[in-house]
C-alpha cells in the first residue's frame, strides 16, 4: 500500500505538458500582444482598433476577442507585463544604492531607462491615465503599488541607517516620489527630454521631498 501511495504521490507531482490547444491558444495571445503593443506605439489607443489588431496579427477580430474581452484588457495586460519588468529593474538598481539619495535616483533612473525606447507607448498610457475607468484601472495595477514599496523600503533603510528622522512619514512620502517619478514623463514624452536631463529632475525632486525628513 505504501508503494501504491508512493506512485499515485509521484503521478501527482509530475509537470503535465501543455495541449497542442493550449500551445496554440499562447501563441495567439502573444501574436495580438505584439501586434496590440505596436499599434498602440504607432496610433495611440484610441487609434488602434481591434481590427487594425487583428489585421496586424494575421488573424480575424473573432480569435482576438476569443483571448481579451476588450482593448482596454489588451492594453492593461501589455502594461502589466512592462510594469512588472520595470519593478524589478527598480529594485534592483535601488539595492545598489549607497545613500537613500542615491538608492532613489538609481531606481527612477532604471524606470526611465526601461521606457527610453518606448515613448510612444508612454504616450498611449499617459493618454489612457485622463480616463476614467481605464485610468483608474492602470493605477490599480499591484506593479504601480510595488514600485511605491520600493520607495518605501528605501525611506525606512535611511530611517534605520540614521539619514532620515523617524518620523519621516514614510507612506506619504513615497507616494510623493511616485507621483514625482510620474510627473517627468510627460517631459520626456513631449518635450523630447533626454535620460540625463530627467536624472538631473529626479535628483532635484528627490532632495526637496526628503529636506523635511532630515536628521538634524
Amino acid at each position: 500500500m505504501k508503494h501504491v501511495a508512493e506512485v499515485e504521490g509521484h503521478a501527482e507531482t509530475q509537470v503535465r505538458m501543455p495541449t497542442r490547444r493550449a500551445l496554440a491558444k499562447q501563441q495567439t495571445r502573444a501574436k495580438v500582444l505584439a501586434a496590440a503593443r505596436e499599434l498602440f506605439s504607432t496610433q495611440g489607443y484610441e487609434g488602434a482598433t481591434i481590427r487594425d489588431i487583428a489585421a496586424a496579427a494575421g488573424m480575424s477580430t473573432g480569435a482576438v476577442f476569443a483571448n481579451f474581452a476588450d482593448k482596454s484588457e489588451l492594453f492593461r495586460e501589455i502594461m502589466t507585463s512592462d510594469l512588472n519588468a520595470v519593478s524589478a529593474a527598480m529594485a534592483e538598481a535601488a539595492a545598489r544604492g549607497r545613500t537613500v539619495d542615491d538608492a532613489l535616483l538609481k531606481a527612477f533612473s532604471a524606470g526611465y531607462g526601461f521606457y527610453r525606447g518606448q515613448m510612444p507607448l508612454v504616450r498611449a498610457a499617459l493618454g489612457l491615465s485622463w480616463s476614467w475607468e481605464d485610468g483608474q484601472a492602470l493605477r490599480a495595477l499591484p506593479a504601480v503599488q510595488e514600485i511605491v514599496e520600493i520607495f518605501a523600503d528605501q525611506l525606512a533603510l535611511g530611517v534605520e541607517r540614521g539619514e532620515l528622522s523617524q518620523e519621516c512619514e514614510i507612506k506619504l512620502r513615497s507616494q510623493m516620489l511616485f507621483d514625482n517619478y510620474l510627473a517627468n514623463y510627460p517631459q520626456a514624452v513631449f518635450a523630447g527630454w533626454s535620460l540625463e536631463a530627467l536624472q538631473a529632475r529626479a535628483r532635484d525632486q528627490i532632495r526637496v521631498i526628503l529636506a523635511g525628513a532630515r536628521r538634524g
